[in-house]
């Protein structure tokens, strides 16, 4: 591809560097032509209008914290809080708020990675 790319553009030459090469006309111009536009700026994604405020998101993470509530799944805390007739936010949220404060974490056993610089593989466990 590197090749192709530096044969001057006017010489006719691509399109002939590309069937040597098995590589399609149109994929090689598409690749230069994505490498010379500008990166998209990524817009930021505005917040829910029904979001939680600051804080209702401190309420649920209190709740969630209660000693009765500890060691409990939020589906639990959720269907226990429903059946004494409150709602304050989806299982979903709940989860959210337990991650973003660092609450949530891998439960499975997850396998080990080493990394053998000796010989430039890594080895699974």
């Amino acid at each position: 591809m590197d090749a192709v790319a530096a044969l001057p553009p006017d010489g006719g030459l691509i399109g002939a560097a590309c069937a040597a090469l098995g590589l399609s006309r149109a994929s090689f111009h598409r690749r230069t032509a994505a490498a010379r536009r500008p990166p998209t700026p990524i817009a930021a994604r505005p917040t829910p209008a029904r979001a939680l405020a600051a804080p209702e998101r401190q309420a649920v993470l209190d709740l969630l914290r209660e000693p009765r509530f500890v060691d409990q799944a939020p589906a639990e805390i959720y269907a226990e809080l429903l059946d004494l007739g409150l709602y304050f936010c989806s299982i979903r949220t709940m989860y959210r708020i337990l991650h973003d404060n660092a609450k949530v974490k891998e439960r499975r056993r997850q396998l080990g990675v080493i990394v053998d610089s000796s010989q430039n593989r890594t080895l699974r466990i």
